[in-house]
């Protein structure tokens, strides 16, 4: 063996052992079902949720004061439509969906959603969802046990093409203009709490899709 073929053999090898070692989806898609219905999501949930009533028990409440909640993943659970539908993303089965406002509420997120109330601290929801929705998304809200929250906020028309970030704190702007004091923002993507007058900010873990 020559001092090329030397060369070109432990380049070779050292290429293979830099590559990304990929999983095949379907075992992906396994190992995320198994991790929502065994248990290990609520696990971590609840940790999330935890750690941030300690944040807000410190909180002083003032008749202004007001939390943040996201929907989707946040106060409810798609999981049933999202494993349906191998966890892709079909409009006219979402849209389905939304509009039959069966989505059980997450426990652990209810749990702070309760504990809030009990403080005297007002609930507001802003979610991605479009105006069409509104209807459906409050019904959702109310037979899932959301009864108490001052205003749900969906997206307007000439809001459909805003990225996450822009319309979710644009909204919070808006809302501490009208006197709102918000001290917390939850949601299950980094997007939902970036941006102003966001305070605590609580990321509920979502493996199933990603929004920037």
């Amino acid at each position: 063996m020559n001092n090329f073929t030397k060369i070109f053999l432990l380049l070779s090898l050292l290429i293979y052992s830099c590559a990304p070692k990929l999983t095949n989806l379907d075992f992906v898609k396994e190992e995320i079902a198994a991790y929502y219905e065994l248990g290990n999501y609520d696990e971590e949930v609840n940790t999330v949720i935890s750690d941030a009533i300690k944040e807000f028990e410190s909180v002083e409440a003032e008749d202004s004061t007001a939390v943040i909640f996201d929907i989707d993943e946040t106060a409810l659970s798609n999981y049933e439509i999202e494993k349906k539908t191998e966890f892709g993303y079909v409009p006219e089965i979402w849209d389905k969906w939304v509009e039959e406002a069966r989505a059980p509420a997450i426990p652990g997120v209810k749990n702070l959603y309760e504990f809030l109330i009990k403080k005297g601290i007002k609930i507001i929801f802003i979610t991605g969802r479009k105006d069409y929705h509104y209807n459906s998304t409050f019904k959702n809200l109310h037979s899932s046990g959301y009864t108490l929250f001052d205003t749900l906020i969906v997206r307007m028309k000439d809001e459909y093409t805003l990225g996450a970030v822009d319309f979710k704190s644009k909204k919070r702007e808006e809302l501490t203009f009208r006197g709102y004091k918000i001290v917390g923002t939850v949601g299950d993507q980094w997007s939902d709490l970036k941006g102003s007058f966001h305070g605590i900010q609580v990321k509920i873990p979502n493996y199933l899709y990603y929004i920037e």
